[in-house]
């Protein structure tokens, strides 16, 4: 922070309301996931090295860790990170001159520098993608110091081969609703048991049920057994498909309803 904010990080941002020019943004903004798996302590230095990698001395920021429950009754860690892009050069300004225009001929007569300005919306795009990869390295290096096997990949399912539906992002108001926590809990819930049952290729199995070299005793407890298995894995993607319609339609009443609102 500049000197005359050091003490009151509150006192930069609304010098920035105040004075940054009116098409200017006042600040960026990272939420970022934290490892539920890491306590509080190793939580605080894995943003703090990310920060001072990412961020050091070049600009004002400030950041907060927050953890409330999760729709699952366990922990939500979270970082909020707020930055502003005018860049730190070791001239002092007062809070007014700062968000001034930048003077390239007489830097200390101007505000200070802006980062990142010129570059296109696809270029900004690239910049936060390896910006999410550079996180990953560092979370999964911290999280491998810690002797902790679970390690985070920022790739989307369909990047690493994965066959499942994103969830869709709900609306904080949404979020809060009891039934859609409900409702995507449960669908949460039905997926986690499918992959538990893991059934490959049903059909498959049954041939090569049929071809050993066993009892017919065996093979007619196999075949129940599979059945069973089989009849419950229907039934949990039934049910994952109605809890999934059933979100989707609570998250289409309330867009509905925000756009008769406005």
């Amino acid at each position: 922070m500049p000197k005359w904010a050091e003490h009151n990080p509150i006192t930069f941002w609304e010098a920035a309301d105040l004075y940054e020019r009116k098409n200017g943004s006042t600040y960026r903004e990272y939420e970022i996931a934290l490892p539920r798996e890491m306590n509080a302590k190793q939580r605080l230095e894995l943003v703090e090295e990310f920060i001072q990698s990412e961020i050091g001395s070049k600009y004002p920021y400030q950041f907060a860790i927050h953890n409330p429950k999760a729709m699952d009754g366990n922990d939500q860690p979270h970082v909020h990170l707020m930055f502003n892009e005018r860049l730190q050069d070791g001239i002092e300004r007062d809070p007014e001159q700062y968000f001034k225009r930048y003077n390239s001929k007489n830097p200390e007569r101007g505000g200070a520098k802006k980062d990142n300005t010129g570059k296109s919306y696809q270029e900004r795009k690239i910049d936060i993608k390896d910006l999410r990869q550079r996180w990953a390295d560092l979370c999964n290096s911290h999280l491998e110091k810690h002797q902790i096997d679970s390690r985070i990949d920022m790739r989307s399912y369909k990047e690493q081969g994965i066959e499942k539906e994103p969830e869709k992002k709900l609306l904080p108001s949404q979020a809060k609703d009891p039934e859609i926590r409900e409702a995507l809990q449960q669908s949460r819930t039905a997926y986690k048991e499918l992959e538990r049952l893991d059934l490959g290729d049903p059909k498959q199995d049954l041939k090569d049920l049929k071809n050993s070299p066993i009892s017919d005793k065996e093979i007619k407890q196999g075949i129940e057994s599979f059945k069973a298995d089989f009849d419950s894995f229907k039934q949990l993607a039934l049910e994952q498909y109605k809890q999934q319609q059933k979100l989707e339609r609570e998250q289409q009443k309330t867009m509905k309803f925000r756009g008769m609102s406005r």
